[in-house]
């Protein structure tokens, strides 16, 4: 990525951060997850939040669901495919500023292997500094993938109708941002 001369840049604090996802089980009721690591290359545009950048990778095996059985199986070819593809990326492409802090983000999303355009809405909060002096700025996103738009296609059909793993997946993501120098 490029940086203009009013752009720094920015590490992910973390023990300040995290990825969430949801998805209808059986039709009823929702299955939530989260994944344990993950890092950016950000290039923050201090001036104009929206001449930003960033590239977001995700450790597809740091999958979880706190059900080991069901994180296996997520794991697996059915699903994520770790094996042949360990990393889920996000590299943004525009930001378009949409009120006072909150923006619409879109990028390339890819997950095993396949990549679509997404946009996620967004909020920044910020900036402050943290006890230890360092100026920090929070990034809360949120937005809607179907997965089968990305190859996680595997089902089982239910007896009273309906499918075992809903398409939609929710998205809610927190970053505590750390400027770097």
């Amino acid at each position: 990525m490029s940086a203009s001369p009013a752009t720094s840049t920015w590490v992910i604090d973390p023990a300040h951060s995290s990825i969430e996802f949801a998805v209808k089980h059986m039709v009823i009721t929702t299955v939530r997850g989260t994944f344990s690591r993950f890092e950016a290359d950000l290039d923050i545009d201090e001036t104009d939040l929206a001449r930003s950048r960033a590239a977001f990778r995700i450790d597809a095996a740091s999958i979880d669901t706190r059900q080991p059985d069901r994180d296996n199986h997520l794991r697996s070819a059915d699903f994520f495919d770790v094996a042949n593809h360990p990393t889920i990326t996000f590299t943004t492409t525009n930001i378009e500023r949409t009120g006072a802090g909150t923006f619409r983000i879109t990028g390339d999303l890819s997950i095993r292997g396949t990549t679509r355009t997404v946009t996620f809405d967004a909020e920044v909060h910020g900036p402050a500094k943290n006890p230890f002096g360092k100026t920090v700025v929070a990034l809360s996103v949120t937005g809607k993938i179907n997965r089968k738009d990305f190859g996680l296609t595997w089902n089982a059909p239910l007896e009273a109708g309906g499918w075992l793993v809903g398409d939609e997946v929710r998205i809610n993501a927190d970053f505590e941002l750390v400027k770097n120098g």
